[in-house]
């Protein structure tokens, strides 16, 4: 049996998110505006996908979607390092 996910797990920001922000002053005051917990989600779904074409869809996502307002990624169960209902997502 796993072990209970850290409810306190954060992930770091990743270099290519940090060049966003860097890049977009809107887009840095929004996502200095969410919590920990919200740009963790963010990062979490970011970084998850599998492959590079997907990871920059969801990039391009964030910045529109983070600029616009959103809280959180649409549809995502939450970051599955941190919540052992959604480990299925990294334990296969």
């Amino acid at each position: 049996m796993a072990a209970p996910a850290d409810p306190d797990f954060r992930h770091a920001t990743p270099p290519e998110i940090e060049t966003l922000l860097a890049a977009d002053p809107q887009l840095a005051e929004r996502w200095a505006a969410l919590t920990p917990l919200a740009r963790n989600e963010w990062i979490c779904w970011t970084i998850s996908a599998k492959q590079e074409a997907t990871r920059q869809k969801r990039r391009t996502r964030l910045v529109e979607e983070v600029v616009d307002g959103k809280k959180r990624p649409c549809c995502w169960p939450g970051c599955p390092h941190r919540r052992d209902s959604a480990r299925k997502w990294v334990d296969a």
